[in-house]
This record gives C-alpha cells, structure tokens and sequence, in this order.
C-alpha cells in the first residue's frame, strides 16, 4: 500500500487539510489548517465557482507548506446514491461484470452517468445471497472535484463518500462493543451525512439538505442583520450593547435545532422501522454545527438516546508544534478529513 494521502475536505463553507503519518506508537497529526470559502461557492455538493475553490486550496497549502500533492476527496448531496443490494452469490470478477446491470435496479440516474463501486458487506447471508453496498456518484461532479483539485496542482489518488470518511475517522478514535450500534451524523454547512454503523459496518447512509447554514440564514431573515453578523450570533461571539447575545438568537437556533433535530429523527426512525432486532445505543456528531448545544439537547430529547460530540484527534498523538486550542475547537469539523488521511492510492 502507498503512503497516507493528505485529507482534502473541500465543504461548502470551508477547505480542510489533515496530515498525519503513522509512527510506532500509533497516529501522529502533522498538520491541519482550514480556508474559508464564499458562500454559494459550492451549492448541494456542486461546484459553481471552480476558481474560488482552486485558489482556497492553493493559499491552504501554501499557508500550511505543505509539500506532498498526492490527497484523498469526498463527495457528498444528491449526486451521490449508497444502497444496500443483494446479488445471488459470485465470484469477484462476476461481480464486477454484473454491477452496472444490477445497478440499474436501484440508481436513478442512466448508468452510462455514474462512477460505481461496490462492498461487499455479507458473502452469504441468510438466504444465500450476498449482500454489498452500491455507492454511484455522477460522472460530472466526480469530474468537477477531480479538475480543482488538480487545477491546484494536487494529485487526487481516492474519492470516497463524506458519510463513510467520518466512520472511518470514528472507527480510528472510539470503540463499538460487538451488538452495539451507532449513528454518525456529519453535519456540514449545506450537507449533513447520517451513517449508522456496527461492527465496521454501514447499515444505512443519509445525505440530508440541512446543516449549520440554517441557523445563520434564519438569523439574518429574522434579526435583518449582515450575514457576517448573524454568523457571529450563531458561534456567539457577538453581543449587543449590553454585552449579550440578544434572547432572539437564543430563540431562533432553539427553532432551527428543533427542525434539524426532526429532520433527522425521521431518518433514525425509517432505518428502525427497516431493521429488525437493533439496538441504537448513541449519536455522534461531527461538523461544525456539532457544538451548537440547542441541536444537542433538541436531538436528545427526540431520540432519547446520549448525544455526544466526536473529537477526531481523541486517539491521534498531536505535533508538539502545533496549537492545541486550534484543533480543539475544530476537532469535530477535521472527522471528515481525518478520515480521508487514513486512506492511501489503491487502497479499497
């Protein structure tokens, strides 16, 4: 196997880079940096200014010297499409044959328009059947994401799904008892991913059109204030004259969080009415809306199960040269990135 990629995160509000090499006693963070992005820059996963992307990514590694050009990207929205199939039984090489035909059962797009790749997740299941997980993403956008990032002048070695980089950011950093089963949600800007997962396994994947974004639209519609200022509010680190954050602000993010918190229940609750004998033991949330603490106690209170926020560093050395504040308060927003770190070319 090749060495580690360089993580490349490219969100909708934000370029992330995470570095790590291994060493003998384990993970070792050697550098993470963020560059902001303009909004609309990216839309629902699209990419709509190619050179505002490319530019962001060259000031990150030009900020963060960075000298390796080979990395790791995601893709994420609904250009993506991850389903659980069951094939009768096949060897490999039949597998791959058989894949774009199976595929047009389940994608809804032509096939001659997608990228596929398959897991096996069951050789033999219940019924005799082998069950995998079908992911296909559009030619297109695959092609926009793979062009920045060699208009950069990086070289892209994986493309993997934003909703399976952070299981394998969480797998790295927490343990799972052997029944137990988790929710993982992502929640991006514009995007959030949901990943339930036990043992190493995706039992089902979500990609949900809501993230941190709606607390900072909603507060400048509602308080008709500058978006950089409703930014602000939402992170709280405005105040009024007063020196306090206004009761409003308080009252809108209760909104949104309810209406976040909703969205993904419903999802949460499709997945148990679909999945016999589960037990769902915990959620785990990552992304920078992972803090807000009103989606935390709204996400709760619905789910009725312990919210907990992911911290990608948890079980990664850190280099002594780096801030510790930093990557504190951006550990929930590096999972994606870490989990693109791990990987490396031409590994599956």
């Amino acid at each position: 196997m090749g060495k580690n990629c360089i993580g490349l995160d490219i969100g909708s509000s934000a370029i992330k880079a995470v570095q790590i090499k291994q060493s003998k006693r384990g993970l070792q963070l050697v550098a993470f940096g963020m560059e902001p992005l303009l909004p609309q820059t990216i839309v629902d996963g699209t990419i709509m200014d190619q050179g505002a992307v490319v530019e962001a990514i060259r000031t990150l590694w030009g900020r963060l010297k960075l000298k390796q050009k080979e990395v790791a990207i995601a893709i994420a929205g609904h250009s993506v499409i991850i389903k659980k199939i069951s094939v009768p039984m096949m060897t490999d090489q039949e597998l791959v044959e058989q894949i774009p035909v199976q595929a047009e059962h389940h994608i809804p797009f032509a096939k001659d328009d997608v990228e596929l790749d398959f897991h096996v997740v069951n050789r033999q299941n219940a019924s005799g059947q082998m069950e995998l997980l079908l992911v296909a993403a559009k030619k297109e956008v695959v092609a926009d994401y793979l062009q920045v990032v060699r208009d950069a002048g990086l070289t892209p070695q994986v493309v993997d799904v934003a909703a399976f980089s952070t299981q394998n950011a969480f797998e790295t950093n927490y343990n799972l008892e052997a029944k137990e089963t988790a929710v993982l949600i992502n929640i991006g800007a514009a995007i959030s991913n949901i990943n339930i997962i036990r043992q190493n396994t995706s039992l089902f994947t979500r990609d949900v059109t809501i993230g941190g974004n709606a607390f900072t639209e909603e507060i400048q519609k509602q308080l008709n204030v500058s978006q950089d200022e409703a930014e602000a509010y939402k992170v709280g680190g405005s105040y009024d004259e007063h020196g306090v954050v206004p009761q409003e602000v308080e009252r809108i993010i209760e909104g949104v969080s309810e209406n976040m918190a909703g969205e993904f229940q419903r999802s949460l609750d499709f997945f148990l009415a679909t999945a016999a004998d589960t037990n769902v033991s915990r959620i785990c949330l990552a992304g920078g809306s992972a803090k807000v603490s009103a989606l935390h106690k709204a996400i709760e209170r619905r789910s009725r199960l312990t919210v907990e926020v992911c911290d990608a560093w948890r079980r990664v050395e850190i280099d002594p040269k780096l801030d510790r504040g930093y990557l504190s308060a951006h550990a929930p927003e590096a999972m994606v990135g870490l989990g693109l770190a791990l990987r490396a070319g031409g590994d599956k």
